[in-house]
């Protein structure tokens, strides 16, 4: 007769029912914790994005001022915008610290330490297929993106790095001088890079090329091509145009004569 007795049987679907209920929880807390961390991951992705270019264009103002591009491509001539010397640590606002000097060797040689001779132009890999004519970085603007602007009106956490370097299309083998021949394709063009470094590890990498216009009295500077088919173009007293289009990951090459 006890073997027959239901007595404790409700007892135990209450705890069935919790331990179902607890489950359903933990899965509606994680699924919300998930989308919440894909939502700032991506918020952070498309900041990083936008403050490289910006970086771009504050860098590209000074640019504008330099007469001489050899002076960049050996690293004599650096922005108004930089926040010390181009080594050591930076602390971002989360915590996390970068190093400029370390970024500047993972874009030329793929790893934090000091670049060799053959690292830069003697090896050619996959990402840097050029050989003697591979680019090699000079920082040439860096700082808090919140410091670009004396107003202090930016309100981000990020940390940009701009960076130039002769552009690979060049066949003289001198990557620390602009071409001068006429058949040189690389002539009078330079290649950029800029890197935003974020809170969380966040971090976008856009490429470009810069290429000087005419010299007439309408247009005077350069045209800078980026993302997909769009054209950039700066005047010495022309309004900065907007971009129209939507920036991508994608690292510009000149094959050419043209801005390709």
């Amino acid at each position: 007769m006890r073997i027959r007795e239901e007595k404790g049987i409700a007892l135990l679907v209450a705890l069935m029912a919790v331990m179902l209920m607890g489950a359903l929880g933990a899965a509606l807390v994680m699924t919300t914790s998930s989308e919440t961390i894909i939502a700032s991951n991506y918020s952070r992705g498309n900041e990083g994005l936008y403050a490289a270019d910006a970086a771009f264009e504050r860098a590209m103002d000074d640019i504008l001022t330099v007469p001489d591009w050899n002076n960049l491509l050996n690293g004599s001539t650096q922005s108004a915008f930089i926040d010390g010397p181009p080594s050591g640590t930076r602390t971002l606002p989360d915590g996390s610290t970068i190093d400029v000097a370390q970024a500047i060797n993972m874009a030329n040689c793929g790893k934090v330490s000091t670049c060799s001779a053959a690292d830069l132009t003697g090896n050619s890999t996959g990402t840097r297929p050029w050989g003697a004519n591979n680019p090699v970085w000079q920082p040439y603007a860096y700082g808090p993106l919140q410091n670009m602007l004396p107003t202090g009106t930016i309100n981000s956490s990020f940390y940009v790095i701009v960076m130039v370097a002769d552009d690979p299309s060049e066949t003289d083998n001198d990557p620390l001088h602009d071409g001068t021949a006429d058949t040189n394709p690389g002539r009078g063009v330079i290649a950029m890079r800029a890197e935003a470094f974020g809170p969380r590890g966040a971090h976008k990498v856009i490429e470009m090329t810069l290429a000087r216009t005419d010299t007439t009295n309408l247009e005077r500077g350069y045209t800078g091509q980026r993302g997909e088919d769009e054209q950039n173009r700066r005047a010495r007293k022309a309004a900065v145009q907007t971009p129209g289009k939507s920036l991508t990951m994608q690292s510009m090459a000149l094959n050419s004569g043209g801005i390709q």
